[in-house]
């Protein structure tokens, strides 16, 4: 299909009355939403300031559909709660004999991996505690990053002689 001249004035008046991309399309025949698009794109027709037409006989329109629509009780939510653990006071990032804080070339196996402020900032630096054998965090820090799943109420099933009395009575 080639864009002729009668087609593309059909198109700038269809898009100047706020018809959609795909309504264009369908109106003119022969022609994708997608090609409609790129031709006013490169017709560099600018954007509408009415949002495009709903087709006729679509169905209810959104406001008509929340009128209609029974109000289902929406379900309560669950709170998260976190379990808070506050900081020890004797934890401070480890000054090295140096006088300067853990950084990546100076932290050690068994030091801790926390990563303490802003690494794109000079005072990055890791919390460098001892940590536990074959460990990658002090005990505070473990805390946090290895914190217990939550607790849920535990799902009752009947016991399996229930069930066998069920199947033999029923």
């Amino acid at each position: 299909m080639a864009w002729t001249d009668e087609r593309v004035e059909l198109l700038k008046t269809l898009w100047a009355e706020g018809l959609s991309a795909a309504q264009i399309a369908n109106k003119m025949g022969g022609v994708t939403r997608n090609a409609v698009i790129g031709k006013v794109h490169r017709l560099g027709l600018s954007g509408r300031a009415t949002p495009a037409k709903p087709q006729r006989g679509c169905g209810p329109t959104l406001a008509r559909r929340e009128e209609t629509a029974p109000v289902a009780a929406k379900p309560q939510q669950r709170q998260e709660m976190k379990p808070v653990i506050p900081e020890p006071e004797s934890i401070t990032a480890l000054v090295l004999d140096s006088g300067d804080l853990t950084t990546v070339a100076t932290i050690k196996n068994n030091m801790c991996k926390w990563p303490i402020g802003d690494p794109a900032r000079d005072d990055f630096h890791f919390c460098g505690q001892p940590a536990g054998t074959g460990k990658s965090y002090c005990t505070y820090h473990a805390r946090m990053a290895f914190q217990p799943p939550q607790r849920r109420e535990p799902v009752r099933r009947p016991a399996a002689a229930q069930i066998a009395q069920r199947r033999a009575a029923g």
